[in-house]
């Protein structure tokens, strides 16, 4: 459970040249976690203060050098998320081990790592910089410098504790402030901040192109090639229980496949599940993959990796306001894959990762920065084990939908036009299928040393796949990416020359076609199987297709609840009442639909459980339904009722009323009464009984009577003039004689009723 906590008391003091510096938390959220998995982390915000001075041409914001809650990771956000930070944003940290402070680091302004326009405008939503990891930490310096007089409103500081204030990995306890002469006096005298740079943005033009450049497509020379990882910890396999992709109908023919990697799940790196408020979004396919740096430095150690991943997943939701992490894989210096945004690892979930082409894409981040050495920040260059982690994901994430991780596709840009996209909204853009960031979004993204190396990912991802098998299954419906059959269904494939064929039903051989064979029949038993084909080719080389679940079902669907009759609040006419046909049909597999035969033809989806329809008066009718279930296995049920008007002209009345002639009433006239204690009643034969009433603005109540009994008042006014109207209804277990009584309650300024009968069901 989500815990919030206000701190509003100062954590800690520095001394700084006389003064005390105090360091007020302006929020933290905190969360419980389970002894079983990691801590879920905890993110805290500081306001940053107007530094400027009042002679000064540029304005600077920050915050002063002070001892804070431990953190490994911070950023600095502002209110709005599309809002563009110009200036130079720097920080420095505390050790908490040591006690040494950092010396001052840069961290850019972040645009482009984004979601699409729904999730970023949600409630919460934030701009920020790039996140930077700095190990455990306990104070914080921050200084933002506009290249003008104008700075983003709502800047704070973020600091994010991946440990849940558990004081960092293995560190020795956070010192309070004070604690050491060195402590004070490096927080006052380090080194000296600096001003704003002077040195020009990078270029975009150089380095987003619709067509990523030669260099980066080349092919590697043999020693380049990726061959095997660093040593690292064995990576936990993935939890995640989401089904395995499958056939979606008569599926186009699939290019490629490949292995998937082991992979550390949401669960083994710590994702607290409860801070995901919406459900994922899904895309039709994945056409290409994006490849990014984290940009959160390169400091951290592989044990620590899990630790980066769930800051940035809580940099992202809590500091950014997005949903969930926004890459969909990332992979660490020792090669090792993790699982990013919920939803399935082996779905089309939609990313939050290079604005304007989230759509039919997956983002894979690498954890590091991977600048030029000489640039600011400074980078490193991508480990080998980083680059195989990277074609290893990617090769097998393209080859669920059958794309050749050296080939090309055509993508649409999404990004509304003046918010900051590289191309204007609809245009079509050609990507390599492994494309870097800045081939999307005009950034240095991924790193110009990782982007170097982005031919050499294609090259060893393509030494990864093998011809996959394309299926088709006919004989079954396919709902949702599941097939569903009574008990046969028909696999197909195109057969190429030479190769031998296997159908596998749950891993076991369930058929072996002759050679040339393009398809086979399949008697599955009751229950949810795999369906896999299996080919050999003249090479020795394997390949198998996508598993294509298939549900066998004999059992028909279920009236729960058989159909009911009932009166709906709504106008009435002579030739139709309004009524509700309701009911609850289940399946033991899926439900597929619910179809109404009489008296109409009308077709629901499986998930219905009401019809709103009228009911002709005076005559019975028959109201039945067919439930279908997936597989096919139908089941009916039905009901008889009669429906029937009573004018008010057939009620037994007391008291003073007087007749209205108006076609809009039943039977071409009303009774009306400003008459306190003036009555009308209706004797009946019925399971179920309306009151219909004019309404309008300024007639009163009625006190309603059932069978000599109160049962409460009804104010019968509108704000606008309405005939025939069904406003109050009683429902019986079984058909009785009853008597239904109004009687004017004489409302203050408005007297009058207009009565116009009842209608009841038989």
């Amino acid at each position: 459970m989500l815990r919030r906590t206000l701190v509003g008391a100062s954590v800690a003091a520095v001394v700084v040249a006389g003064t005390v510096t105090y360091l007020v938390t302006d929020g933290s959220d905190a969360t419980t976690s389970a002894a079983a998995r990691p801590a879920p982390g905890r993110v805290t915000q500081h306001a940053l203060r107007d530094l400027t001075a009042a002679s000064a041409a540029k304005k600077v914001a920050g915050l002063p050098a002070a001892s804070s809650e431990p953190f490994s990771l911070l950023g600095v956000t502002w209110d709005k998320p599309r809002s563009e930070l110009r200036g130079t944003v720097r920080v420095r940290t505390r050790d908490a081990a040591s006690g040494r402070w950092s010396g001052w680091q840069e961290v850019e302004p972040a645009t482009e790592d984004a979601p699409d326009s729904r999730e970023s405008a949600g409630p919460g939503s934030r701009g920020g910089t790039n996140a930077l990891w700095v190990g455990p930490s306990n104070g914080v310096e921050v200084r933002v410098a506009g290249h003008g007089r104008t700075l983003p409103a709502g800047l704070r500081v973020d600091l994010v504790d991946p440990n849940g204030g558990a004081g960092g990995s293995g560190t020795s306890r956070p010192r309070a402030a004070g604690e050491g002469g060195t402590d004070v006096r490096l927080a006052a005298a380090a080194d000296p901040v600096e001003g704003p740079s002077d040195s020009p943005a990078p270029d975009a033009s150089t380095s987003a192109t619709a067509e990523p450049s030669a260099s980066a497509s080349a092919e590697p020379s043999p020693s380049e090639t990726p061959t095997s990882e660093s040593p690292s910890a064995e990576p936990t396999p993935s939890a995640s229980a989401t089904p395995t992709a499958s056939p979606s109908g008569s599926a186009a023919a699939t290019a490629v496949t490949a292995p998937k990697p082991a992979m550390v799940s949401r669960a083994a790196w710590g994702a607290d599940e409860s801070l995901v408020k919406d459900p994922p979004e899904y895309d039709t396919s994945v056409k290409a993959v994006f490849v990014h740096h984290s940009d959160t430095g390169n400091s951290y150690t592989c044990a620590e990796a899990p630790s980066v991943v769930r800051s940035i997943f809580l940099y992202h939701v809590k500091s950014e306001g997005w949903n969930d992490i926004g890459y969909n894989f990332l992979v660490d210096k020792c090669g090792t894959v993790y699982e990013g945004r919920g939803g399935g690892v082996d779905r089309p979930v939609h990313g939050a990762h290079t604005y304007g082409f989230n759509t039919d894409t997956a983002g894979i981040a690498v954890l590091g920065t991977y600048t030029n050495a000489n640039e600011t920040p400074a980078g490193v260059a991508p480990t080998q084990a980083a680059l195989n982690g990277v074609a290893k994901v990617a090769a097998w994430k393209l080859g669920l939908t059958g794309v050749d991780p050296t080939g090309k596709t055509t993508l649409t840009s999404m990004a509304p036009d003046g918010t900051g996209g590289k191309y204007p909204y609809g245009q079509k853009v050609s990507f390599y299928t492994i494309s870097g960031h800045r081939d999307g979004f005009a950034t240095a993204c991924p790193g110009a040393q990782l982007y170097a190396k982005l031919g050499d990912i294609r090259t060893a991802a393509k030494k990864l796949t093998t011809p996959a098998v394309a299926v088709t299954l006919t004989g079954a419906t396919n709902v949702g990416g599941r097939y569903y059959t009574k008990s046969t269904v028909t696999v197909g494939w195109k057969p190429v020359a030479s190769a031998t064929y296997q159908v596998r039903v749950d891993g076991a051989v369930a058929a072996t076609p002759a050679a040339g064979a393009s398809s086979a029949a399949l008697t599955l038993q009751p229950g949810t199987h795999s369906v896999v084909v299996h080919a050999t080719y003249s090479d020795g080389s394997t390949a198998g297709s996508p598993a294509a679940t298939v549900v066998a079902d004999v059992t028909k669907p279920v009236f729960a609840t058989p159909p009911a009759l009932s009166l709906r609040r709504a106008t009435v006419s002579t030739t139709g009442v309004p009524v509700t046909l309701g009911w609850k049909a289940t399946d033991n597999a899926l439900l597929n639909s619910v179809k109404a035969t009489s008296p109409a033809a009308k077709t629901f989806a499986g998930t219905a459980t009401s019809w709103a329809a009228t009911a002709k008066p005076g005559t019975a009718q028959s109201w039945s339904l067919t439930a279908a279930d997936a597989a096919g296995n139908t089941a009916t049920s039905g009901t008889s009722r009669s429906v029937a008007l009573m004018p008010e002209g057939q009620s037994t009345r007391t008291g003073t009323w007087k007749k209205t002639t108006n076609s809009s009433y039943l039977g071409g006239y009303g009774l009306y009464s400003a008459s306190k204690g003036a009555s009308a009643s209706w004797t009946f034969t019925g399971r179920e009984a309306g009151l219909v009433v004019k309404r309008q603005s300024n007639v009163g109540a009625v006190v309603v009577y059932v069978d000599g009994v109160k049962v409460g008042t009804l104010d019968t006014r509108a704000s606008s003039l309405a005939y025939r109207q069904l406003v109050w209804t009683r429902a019986w277990k079984a058909s009785g004689k009853h008597t239904i009584k109004v009687v004017v309650a004489g409302t203050s300024g408005r007297p009058t009723v207009c009565i116009d009968g009842i209608a009841y069901i038989r």
